[in-house]
């Protein structure tokens, strides 16, 4: 029966309560329609419509009963409104229930979509992490293989002056130590012809570094005054200096002092001592 069937029921009913008919509908009947009602108006309608059809079809026959006779049929009325109650508060429940199934439900699959969205997000967040991580370890490569080329560089220029310098690691730095009598002409600052060409391999080792600092030290034996000494071991150091920046290098990382005799690195007293300790120092800092 239509749901126009029920209505037209329902007002009948209640007309014949007005038109002063014998009775009026027991309690089952009225609760039941209220049942009916609040399911009817409830989420049942929309999600367990079979259900809410049950209790409707069982409330037309509670007031067709009634309609019909109802004091003959008063206790038939009775027991279909109880069955027309109860269906319609089941529908009722059960509307709820698939309502909060559905939204919690709709809750699970926000909370999926938020948490793949989170681990997409995160994904790709890595993916960023490792590729820069990818893109500053090749940077350290290509920064790893030139320094080992500069150094082989410099090792190499360093191996040509095996016989005018040795080369050494110190906490300092690394320290070159060319030797005067290669350099210099006695008590003079300019430098000789082969010295220039071996410093010219020095500077193009150098120049293909990343160095901080240079320091060039000139140092001198114990003959002759203080005053001479400093003056002549900075005139040296300085020459190296000159000729280094002509070469390339920065002249503004690059010091250069006289330090005579005040640091010898063998003895005064023969000539092969004094010998030792007339010569020139690059300390080179990275």
């Amino acid at each position: 029966m239509k749901k126009q069937h029920l209505g037209s029921v329902i007002v009948l009913a209640t007309a014949a309560v007005a038109c002063g008919a014998p009775s009026l509908p027991p309690p089952e009947l009225v609760s039941a329609r209220e049942a009916y009602t609040v399911a009817a108006n409830g989420p049942a309608s929309q999600l367990v419509p079979a259900r809410l059809d049950e209790a409707k079809q069982a409330l037309i026959q509670a007031e067709e009963a009634w309609e019909d006779d109802p004091k003959v049929k008063d206790e038939e009325t009775r027991t279909l409104a109880y069955i027309a109650e109860r269906k319609a508060r089941a529908a009722a429940a059960l509307g709820g229930a698939a309502k909060a199934e559905k939204e919690r439900k709709k809750y699970d699959d926000e909370y999926i979509e938020l948490e793949r969205k989170r681990a997409s997000m995160t994904k790709e967040e890595l993916g960023k992490v490792k590729s820069s991580l990818q893109e500053k370890e090749k940077e350290l490569q290509r920064e790893r293989e030139a320094r080992a080329a500069a150094e082989q560089k410099l090792s190499a220029a360093l191996s040509s002056l095996k016989e005018m310098a040795s080369v050494k690691e110190e906490a300092r730095g690394m320290v070159i130590t060319l030797n005067g009598a290669v350099l210099f002409t006695t008590g003079k600052s300019e430098l000789l012809p082969l010295a220039k060409q071996k410093l010219d391999e020095v500077a193009k080792a150098l120049g293909d570094q990343e160095f901080k600092k240079i320091v060039i030290e000139g140092h001198t034996d114990s003959r002759g005054t203080v005053k001479d000494n400093e003056k002549l071991s900075l005139a040296r150091a300085t020459s190296v200096k000159n000729h280094l920046v002509s070469q390339g290098l920065d002249g503004s990382k690059i010091e250069a002092v006289g330090l005579a005799a005040t640091r010898p690195i063998d003895t005064n007293d023969t000539a092969e001592g004094r010998a030792n300790n007339r010569r020139v120092e690059l300390i080179v800092t990275h």
